[in-house]
């Protein structure tokens, strides 16, 4: 579906981007997005020290400035931002998420075959050191987890994802931690959505240090928040 056909039928896609110091990555990820898919990109800061900011604003970005910390607060912001945007597109700024690859997880949407698209890294072709062994790990548990409550067929708890804009007001968010994608996914299940997952492929990070894989401390935190959610 061209971008001109998706505004005729009234579809518009928001790219929302969390970012925290990721000045060396931000205007790629941007640029990898599809003109023809994505009408327009949300970068929520975190406070970044670097030229996160300017290089996001560069790349033509609109940036929101959230001062809260937490993962799940910047997407919330984000899309809360995304006034009139009928499907919402969250990635990482890190330049791990192929933007590229969008048309894989809104075209479900757009089609009315799912409310909430995840994308399997699992299912995807992912670059060596790209998940570290105790992130596939957890992934794979909460997968399981949620697999069993919901019937549903989950392979990975990623970050590259989209939803129907309409939905996300009714998940009733309040996880503002790195247990929102979960959040989403179980919300959405139980709300009786339409929550499949598509291959994407994944990479390193292009600099830096993951502030969760990263850190073996930060990243039981994160898991702990994830089973937590999981299992609520």
């Amino acid at each position: 579906m061209t971008q001109a056909a998706r505004r005729s039928a009234g579809v518009r896609v928001a790219a929302i981007i969390p970012a925290l110091d990721e000045e060396r990555s931000i205007g790629a990820a941007i640029a990898s997005l599809p003109p023809d898919l994505v009408d327009r990109v949300i970068v929520v800061d975190g406070g970044s020290r670097d030229a996160t900011v300017d290089r996001a604003t560069a790349a033509g970005a609109a940036v929101v400035h959230e001062r809260r910390r937490g993962y799940g607060r910047a997407c919330l912001s984000g899309a809360e931002a995304a006034e009139g945007a009928q499907v919402l597109l969250f990635m990482d700024g890190d330049g791990s998420d192929f933007g590229e690859q969008a048309h894989r997880l809104v075209d479900p949407i757009i089609a009315q075959a799912a409310d909430l698209v995840l994308g399997s890294r699992v299912r995807g072709r992912s670059e060596r050191g790209a998940l570290s062994p105790h992130q596939t790990a957890g992934n794979r548990v909460v997968a399981t987890i949620l697999n069993r409550r919901f019937r549903l067929h989950l392979t990975d708890i990623g970050p590259f994802r989209a939803i129907r804009a309409d939905l996300l007001p009714d998940l009733a968010m309040n996880e503002m931690t790195y247990g929102w994608p979960t959040e989403m996914i179980r919300n959405a299940a139980r709300c009786g959505g339409r929550v499949i997952e598509v291959p994407v492929d994944y990479r390193r990070r292009v600099a830096g240090q993951s502030k969760v894989s990263g850190n073996l401390r930060a990243s039981a935190k994160a898991g702990w928040h994830m089973l937590r959610v999981a299992t609520g």
